[in-house]
């Protein structure tokens, strides 16, 4: 099988020649370590909405990983303060749409713009044999992001119609691109929306249902490609609405916060488990100890279809590289 028939099969339940290998994301400090590239000191930092990498740097570094994708973002902006991180990426600080007087500057990329998809139109051109992923968000956590955690949640109950403009406002622009990407020769569509903490998801079932699923609905019916929602945290109480959306995939079925192999039992015959290898194994431990629990997971997981092995979120920077290498070295050849 090419890496994109395995990655493919996979995303159908079925048993591909053997469990594909994916991320996300990989920052970029990795990447050029993993290339044999320089790290530049005092290099500015990083920001991940945008694509780190070329169409070929992309495929190189899908080589040297032992990868069967390759990832394209395609995020809105983020209205949002920024601040350094020690390792090379710009994070979030407070958000800056804080009343309705804001709205006017959340002005998000024409998503009918040929201009948008140039970039994407390069990667689909020259994907060879990969999985083709585009990686973006849905109309919850761009929200969340742009308001400020505290803000958006106060929000909603004090002023929820500024919590579901600004919702509405990256929904509708999703479901644009989603759209027009699934026409471009994309293998698979990929919405990193935060919905949980590790203990539980970040607004009851209840709300989450009245907010969060009719957006994602309006998503999900220009989604035509295997589409694979990331979540962090424990999602297990929203797992049957994101079902009922279609989906294809759920990512990174964080281990600190959900039994895998219990998702598996309850869900594994509709959905494709994707992830699970510990960020703290990847990065505190021995390049012995990621094999042994990437291996693990490909046993009791990917015996039958209906997985891909991923990290528990992406390739972070302070991931050493032989422990990079150690987790697609579980899978095979």
């Amino acid at each position: 099988m090419t890496s994109r028939e395995r990655v493919l099969a996979a995303l159908r339940l079925e048993r591909p020649d053997r469990v594909p290998y994916i991320e996300i994301g990989v920052d970029d400090a990795v990447a050029r370590r993993l290339l044999g590239q320089p790290v530049a000191e005092g290099a500015p930092p990083v920001l991940i909405e945008s694509n780190q990498r070329t169409v070929e740097e992309e495929k190189a570094l899908a080589r040297a990983m032992g990868k069967d994708n390759i990832v394209y973002v395609l995020r809105a902006p983020v209205f949002a303060e920024l601040s350094a991180g020690k390792d090379g990426r710009l994070f979030y600080a407070d958000g800056l749409i804080r009343s309705a007087d804001d709205l006017p500057t959340l002005a998000l990329p024409d998503p009918a713009s040929d201009d948008l998809y140039r970039g994407l139109e390069e990667f689909a051109a020259a994907k060879e044999d990969f999985a083709l992923f585009v990686v973006t968000r849905a109309g919850f956590f761009p929200a969340v992001l742009s308001m400020g955690m505290a803000r958006f949640f106060v929000a909603l109950y004090e002023d929820r119609a500024l919590a579901e403009a600004v919702m509405d406002r990256y929904t509708d622009w999703t479901a644009a691109v989603a759209e027009r990407v699934c026409r471009m020769g994309i293998d698979v569509f990929v919405t990193t929306d935060d919905l949980a903490w590790k203990q539980s998801p970040m607004i009851s079932p209840e709300l989450f249902r009245q907010l969060v699923m009719p957006r994602l609905r309006r998503i999900a019916g220009k989604v035509t490609k295997p589409w694979i929602v990331h979540s962090d945290g424990n999602v297990i109480p929203l797992i049957d609405d994101l079902l009922s959306l279609g989906i294809a995939g759920l990512h990174p079925l964080e281990p600190e916060a959900v039994d895998i192999r219990q998702v598996k039992r309850r869900w594994g015959r509709r959905v494709c488990l994707v992830g699970n290898v510990s960020l703290v194994t990847l990065g505190r431990g021995t390049p012995e100890q990621v094999r042994e629990e990437a291996a693990a997971l490909v046993r009791d997981l990917g015996r039958d279809g209906g997985y891909m092995l991923s990290s528990a979120n992406s390739i972070a920077s302070y991931v050493p590289v032989e422990n990079a290498l150690a987790l697609a070295g579980a899978v095979g050849s």
